[in-house]
């Protein structure tokens, strides 16, 4: 292996020009890998970071997946009762307190029960559709980061007004109102109610800046006519990618039905996926022509060195060891130009990471790249397989060819 080693460290010195072109093409291939690869994955996680932040964990409505089984229809097989309903429904969750304690004692996380009612919003002759929720503000940091979202005025704010309101930044900008103004909530029931505006929130997501009103759990009530209405249990599990099995047993113990954040945005994890596969083809295509340039060299000192093989072979030096000479020369080019793709890479991704911008969607100033070693190690270690590779093929014709043909052919 030493005799290998030094003959192929020899040949590299010997082709400076052509060894750092080499090496210069497997360290561009690696450092954009590392870069697309951080900048793709750290743009996805801050999306989904940012939704994650923005909605429970879990969602607890008082609907059903499928209407409850009537008791004839579970008594006798050929009974079967479709559509059937009380003339006056009563909405939300029943035993709300009941069911709330349940999950509490095994749930791990937090749980806040709310209400909710749409409504239309009027301020100057404006009017706008949003949801308002009622929440208790003792319970509402446990289960979202609306607390440390609020721009103007706090959560304890909704206690010193008459039913208070807290407006998304966004929806207040949309129909001109201003903290301290009252605003006109009509829900569905055509009954409207002036509420005073005491915060501001952002929450980084337009659709729920643009769209979402606070109040409190007796304010919601009454713009729903109902009376102690809890219809949403919101849930904060403390392992994000735990809440659909959470959302599951949910559903099994209560019959209602428990939408997990993987499942309402199921649609958009899908879309990662296919976004991630694109990544590692363009990813892999680039270092793959990296491995062209490695190829090129390696061939191009295969043919230059054609009477050195001669003569190494007729000094009794076996195949094997000339094709390791050649596959030796191919590594040290790949391991130089790992190496020197990691320091690319990394001085790319700091460079990225200092880009402002401004997004529609969220409030991040900066690109969102993803530092891990997983990208190095992943990016290096298919550029140092590529380069080997491409230096096996040009090593195992020159191994095997028969030293008088060469001595023959050079003369």
């Amino acid at each position: 292996m030493g005799l290998a080693l030094d003959i192929a460290l020899k040949h590299v010195r010997s082709r400076v020009r052509q060894t750092l072109v080499g090496v210069l093409g497997v360290a561009t291939g690696v450092g954009f890998s590392v870069m697309m690869a951080s900048l793709m994955e750290g743009s996805q996680r801050d999306f989904i970071r940012q939704l994650v932040d923005s909605l429970p964990h879990v969602s607890v409505t008082d609907q059903r997946r499928a209407p409850a089984d009537q008791p004839a229809t579970a008594a006798y097989d050929a009974v079967q009762i479709h559509s059937l309903s009380t003339e006056t429904e009563r909405r939300g969750i029943k035993n709300p307190l009941a069911i709330l304690a349940s999950l509490e004692g095994w749930v791990p996380g937090s749980i806040a029960p709310s209400a909710q009612a749409k409504a239309i919003l009027r301020y100057s002759g404006r009017d706008t559709a949003a949801t308002v929720v009622g929440i208790d503000p003792r319970r509402e940091p446990q289960v979202s980061q609306l607390a440390v979202q609020m721009r103007v005025g706090t959560l304890e704010s909704l206690h010193r007004a008459s039913n208070a309101i807290i407006l998304g930044d966004a929806l207040a900008s949309r129909i001109g109102v201003r903290v301290g103004n009252a605003v006109s909530v009509t829900t569905g029931e055509g009954r409207p109610v002036l509420a005073q505006v005491v915060g501001l929130f952002h929450s980084g997501v337009r659709q729920i800046d643009e769209g979402q009103a606070y109040t409190l759990m007796r304010t919601a009530q009454i713009l729903a006519r109902q009376t102690g209405l809890v219809n949403e249990l919101r849930v904060r599990v403390d392992d994000a990618l735990e809440a659909r099995a959470v959302a599951q047993r949910i559903e099994t113990q209560t019959g209602y039905k428990s939408v997990s954040w993987q499942e309402a945005h199921e649609d958009l994890l899908s879309a990662f996926q296919i976004r991630n596969i694109i990544m590692f083809m363009v990813v892999g295509a680039i270092l793959l022509v990296a491995s062209f340039g490695t190829f090129n060299i390696v061939s191009t000192i295969t043919h230059e060195k054609a009477r050195d093989i001669a003569i190494m072979k007729s000094l009794g030096l076996r195949e094997a060891l000339v094709r390791r000479i050649f596959v030796l020369e191919a590594a040290v080019i790949g391991v130089f130009g790992m190496l020197l793709g990691w320091v690319l890479g990394y001085l790319m991704c700091l460079g990225l990471g200092l880009v402002e911008i401004r997004s529609g969607f969220t409030d991040a100033k900066q690109l969102p790249v993803l530092y891990t070693w997983t990208h190095y190690a992943l990016a290096g270690s298919v550029a140092l397989a590529s380069s080997v590779f491409a230096g096996w093929f040009p090593a195992r014709k020159a191994a095997s060819v028969h030293p008088v043909d060469i001595i023959r052919g050079a003369s």
